[in-house]
């Protein structure tokens, strides 16, 4: 049976869509299936509440059996909506969903649905947010077949950013919302099209999803873009998104549902990230650059983690543009495993941090018991980073918990060099229960690539460049079990390799050294 994934399921609701341009406003026989959320009391003029009008249009259609609900041109302010099971949601060019403002204070009565209740067994293992969806614009919970659709516009206008700032309430308190679209436990779900602006803490939390598809969306949002949480069959496609306050695309796997659940068959591709712009300027096209500060991280990145209780497990990340933001990060560091994953085709531009951050800690936010996770088979191809961090590319594990079978292929990193011999001497801390961010380490002593707590690692075709002279030197390792290095290309000015309880070393075809083979060493430099 055909899903809401079905092109032929969405023309059909577009054709009928189409018609009803030719029928009289109100009191009109639409096509089979379809209702107009203003014949049930939506005014569209961007002070009149509609959700009531919208939740009476969603429950007709879904008491039929399902169908689409068309939400016309207009301005639509609105708390909470709640979608149903077999429901397609059809915003059309010119129909804004306004997230309604609420007072800083909350309210007493009415505003969006307040947020669940803090489970004591779930609360301590996650952000509060994270944990949380009734709170939102838009919500859905345990349905099915549910699609959001159209060219139209969610604008979290009057969404919380998750915490308390002199612009937005706090998200606990009464009557605020703070996500712009939340789903948990529902399957066959399709965002196709639209566009969302401020869409709070969360553009979108999809939370124990299964089968969902977000295809062409454009988010010029104030925190975070995607939050893909313990789904399962996941396709993110052509999305543009800018989100310089937190991450943009964002595979997690938390302690959320009450259990873990692996994030798993995840495909991410031709999409395009960035965390450079002023929030509403991707969307009017005038791009304006926002300056870095205190409250201002830039990042916008594409990130496994930070959340990692239940794993990650066939993951593939391809085409797509990183535009002034920090790199590629994946995480676990709650005892996950975070397994086979591919990454190829990507271009990074303006990069804040390393280009590549594969991190396997020991954080362990969760019930007591579980043991340090993994992280294995990731490979990675095709690879182009201008950054502006001096940090390199890091691979890390923690003792007795290596990273393992690591392949990095056709990959060109320029940055900015100028580290000094003080940093070149430096042994950074472990970290291993800090949060997992390329910047707990401190300053680092490579130009190239930090690798500790390794296993199987090759490296081919890489090359990595300096704008000014370096003297850290282009690939540290320690407690490195099997690196393969050939056909590097790196900064002439320092050592090419520093490496501390390595066993089988292999480096061959870089240009300017022998071929080496090294079974064991305590400490060499070369």
């Amino acid at each position: 049976m055909e899903g809401p994934f079905d092109r032929r399921f969405l023309l059909k609701g577009a054709a009928g869509i189409s018609m009803l341009a030719a029928l009289p406003a109100f009191g009109r026989a639409l096509p089979q299936g379809m209702v107009n959320v203003r014949d049930f009391g939506a005014k569209g003029d961007g002070s009149h509440i509609d959700s009531p009008a919208i939740d009476r249009a969603i429950a007709f259609a879904a008491e039929r059996g399902g169908g689409t609900v068309y939400v016309p041109p207009g301005s639509y302010a609105c708390y909470t909506i709640h979608l149903k099971s077999n429901i397609t949601l059809w915003l059309d060019r010119g129909a804004t969903l306004l997230a309604a403002s609420v007072p800083l204070t909350g309210l007493a009565n009415g505003g969006y649905d307040a947020a669940e209740p803090q489970d004591p067994a779930i609360a301590p293992y996650q952000d509060y947010g994270h944990n949380h969806w009734r709170n939102s614009l838009i919500h859905g919970e345990g349905l099915h077949d549910i699609a959001i659709c159209g060219d139209g516009l969610i604008w979290g206008k009057g969404l919380s950013r998750g915490h308390p700032d002199k612009d937005r309430p706090a998200a606990e308190l009464p009557g605020v919302g703070n996500k712009a679209i939340a789903l948990k436990n529902c399957r066959n779900v399709a965002l196709r099209d639209f566009s969302i602006l401020e869409g709070g803490h969360f553009a979108l939390l999809a939370t124990g999803v299964d089968n969902l598809l977000i295809d062409n969306l454009t988010v010029d949002t104030n925190r975070d873009g995607f939050d893909i949480d313990c789904c399962r069959n996941v396709r993110v496609s052509n999305c543009t998104l800018n989100t310089p306050y937190d991450d943009a695309i964002v595979p997690k796997s938390s302690y959320a549902l009450g259990y873990p659940r692996a994030t798993e068959n995840v495909t991410i591709t031709n999409c395009h990230v960035s965390g450079s712009y002023v929030v509403g300027t991707l969307l009017d096209g005038t791009f304006r650059p926002l300056a870095r500060n205190r409250d201002t991280w830039l990042l916008g990145r594409i990130k496994c983690g930070t959340e990692s209780n239940g794993g990650f497990k066939n993951i593939t990340i391809s085409n797509c543009v990183f535009d002034q933001c920090w790199g590629l990060a994946l995480e676990t560091v709650d005892g996950a495993v975070m397994e086979d994953v591919t990454i190829s085709n990507i271009a990074m531009r303006g990069c804040h941090s390393p280009a590549l951050f594969l991190r396997l800690g020991r954080r362990m936010r969760g019930p007591a018991g579980a043991a340090v996770g993994s992280m294995r088979r990731v490979l990675i191809d095709n690879i182009t980073c201008q950054s502006g961090s001096m940090l390199p590319s890091i691979i890390a594990g923690v003792a007795g918990h290596p990273v393992e079978d690591v392949q990095i292929s056709n990959l060109f990193i320029d940055q900015p060099g100028g580290g000094d011999a003080a940093m070149a001497g430096i042994n950074p801390p472990a970290k291993e229960e800090d949060y997992p961010d390329p910047d707990r380490f401190g300053p680092l002593p490579a130009s190239g690539f930090f690798i500790r707590h390794a296993r199987n690692v090759d490296l081919s075709h890489v090359e990595i460049r300096t704008r000014t002279a370096d003297a850290r030197p282009a690939f540290w390792l320690k407690h490195v079990e099997g690196f393969d290095g050939s056909y590097l290309k790196m900064p002439g000015a320092a050592d090419a390799f520093r490496l501390e309880n390595v066993t089988g070393f292999r480096s061959s075809a870089i240009r300017d050294l022998p071929d080496r083979r090294i079974d064991t060493t305590n400490m060499v430099r070369f």
